[in-house]
């Protein structure tokens, strides 16, 4: 059912359920606006594209610390004309949305410095773009005809390594191409989205409780990072109401995927430097924080616990069984970092200035290690985290700094959760799941344990989702690899990408 409300009712809306200030500007109004809102401290958070009957709607969503620093900016574009002024001179992430813009709807970023495709690789059919609506059927792809060649470093014994999209094991594919003169990095390219798979389009038309099924699967490690961002949009669109229990048990699920996913990398971190033993343990941890997860909610993934209006667990984890494996977690901790051989490859490698990652916007463990005390569980909370709960940061930038913010958030979030447990009293949850029915709009920001997942939901006038536009923390920190590996040694790559550990499908939508 087509929403017929316009944009200014929807704003209306919006506002007077607390939601973000909307601001309607022409192109050239945008520059303007937007500087003044990064000026002033605010960060691009996304910007989403809506296919309106006879114009693009283009929402760039601004949040800050504090709620004057929150808005949307909207400009409207005809279809016979579809540009839109580039923000790339004033913002990195502005320039890499316009360029994913341009490929899934044909809008052009006028004046961007590196006009080139980013999501749609040089076989796609030219002219044809994904999102619109007169193309859902796929057509024939051609010869790559318009893939932009690497930058080609030259000089006294200069070579290049290239180095995937395919990969041995079963991590999803993504292409780096690195110069180098000896064993020294001089420029790495990354190049992603190999696996286009259209799953904001999928929301498109579905029912709230079936988008949360779907919010899950978008990065199979992040299930309850991308569906809490999800379901929260949802209820700020519907103008829905969760209890602070329900909201507690949500940011006791939060936690424990931070738990093991960090458990899991610290591992492998060490096993980047040949020190397996650390690495076996480690992931013997792994899967006793799996097995608790599927004992409170019945999935190893946490899948299934959360629900639009609610949140339902099966039972509440041991406190005493966290605590121990947190210790156990500590310990290896310890002996990893006084091993002079593990720190000595640690300390200085793939080293991001907080220069650097200021510029590229970074988010999670990778802003925090370069001395960027960003958190959304900070920033933008959903509930109150107690006394225990503090944001971890060090200064260093490299892979040591990295670890260390990861060990030490580890003891963070179990504080948070056995500080949890005795607020919630034996609190389950509530097992109801709630569908809108009219028309809103809802921004969400949740710190998921890569760091901040935003999920912007737009509700047609019979409560199904009209858009969905999800931003993977990821899709913001990529470009600071190629950064962070300049002037590192090529055997050092696999260590440098694991302290970073992107997503590829939560980048790839």
């Amino acid at each position: 059912m087509r929403d017929e409300r316009t944009p200014q009712d929807l704003a209306a809306d919006n506002l007077a359920a607390g939601g973000t200030e909307l601001r309607y500007l022409s192109r050239s109004q945008l520059p303007s606006a937007a500087s003044a809102l990064l000026d002033a401290g605010s960060r691009l958070a996304l910007v989403a594209c809506h296919e309106d009957d006879d114009d693009f709607r283009i929402v760039y969503s601004f949040v800050g610390i504090t709620p004057s620093l929150r808005a949307d900016l909207s400009v409207s574009v005809p279809k016979n004309d579809a540009w839109i002024p580039s923000l790339a001179e004033i913002s990195l992430s502005a320039g890499n949305f316009e360029r994913e813009i341009r490929d899934l709807y044909g809008i052009v970023p006028r004046n961007h410095p590196q006009p080139h495709r980013l999501v749609r690789h040089g076989h796609w059919p030219r002219g044809w773009y994904p999102m619109l609506r007169a193309n859902a059927v796929v057509p024939e792809f051609e010869p790559d005809v318009e893939s932009f060649p690497f930058v080609p470093v030259e000089g006294p014994g200069v070579y290049e390594i290239a180095v995937g999209p395919i990969h041995a094991g079963i991590i999803e594919p993504g292409h780096f191409r690195f110069s180098v003169v000896g064993e020294t990095i001089v420029r790495m390219e990354a190049r992603q989205w190999y696996l286009h798979r259209g799953v904001e389009k999928v929301f498109e038309g579905k029912t709230a409780a079936e988008g949360v099924l779907l919010a899950e699967q978008i990065s199979g490690d992040t299930a309850i990072g991308h569906s809490l961002a999800f379901v929260m949009a949802v209820e700020q669109a519907g103008g829905i109401e969760v209890s602070e229990p329900d909201r507690l048990l949500r940011a006791l699920l939060l936690e424990l995927e931070r738990l093991y996913n960090h458990v899991t990398d610290l591992g492998s971190l060490a096993n980047d430097v040949g020190f397996g033993i650390i690495d076996a343990h480690a992931q013997g941890l792994r899967e006793q924080l799996m097995r608790i997860n599927k004992s409170v909610t019945g999935h190893r993934l946490l899948r299934g616990a959360l629900s639009v209006g609610g949140t339902r667990v099966t039972a509440l984890p041991a406190a005493a069984e966290l605590a121990r494996v947190s210790a156990a977690v500590a310990e290896l901790v310890g002996i990893t970092l006084g091993h002079a051989i593990v720190r000595g490859r640690f300390t200085g490698t793939a080293r991001l200035s907080r220069a650097q990652a200021l510029t590229i916007g970074t988010l999670g463990y990778v802003a925090r290690a370069s001395g960027i005390a960003s958190d959304a569980r900070l920033e933008h909370p959903f509930v109150n985290l107690g006394e225990v709960f503090h944001v971890v940061t060090e200064e260093g930038g490299d892979v040591l700094a990295r670890y260390t913010v990861r060990a030490r958030e580890l003891e963070v979030s179990t504080a948070v959760v056995l500080d949890l447990l005795p607020r919630l009293r034996g609190h389950t949850g509530t097992a109801f799941s709630v569908n809108p029915t009219s028309t809103g709009t809802g921004l969400a920001l949740v710190e998921a344990w890569r760091g901040t997942t935003t999920h912007r939901v737009e509700l047609a006038a019979d409560g199904t989702l009209s858009r969905v536009k999800i931003v993977d923390p990821s899709f913001l920190n990529w470009p600071a690899v190629p950064q962070a590996l300049s002037e590192t040694i090529v055997p050092d790559f696999p260590l440098a990408n694991k302290s970073f550990n992107l997503s590829y499908a939560g980048n790839d939508l």
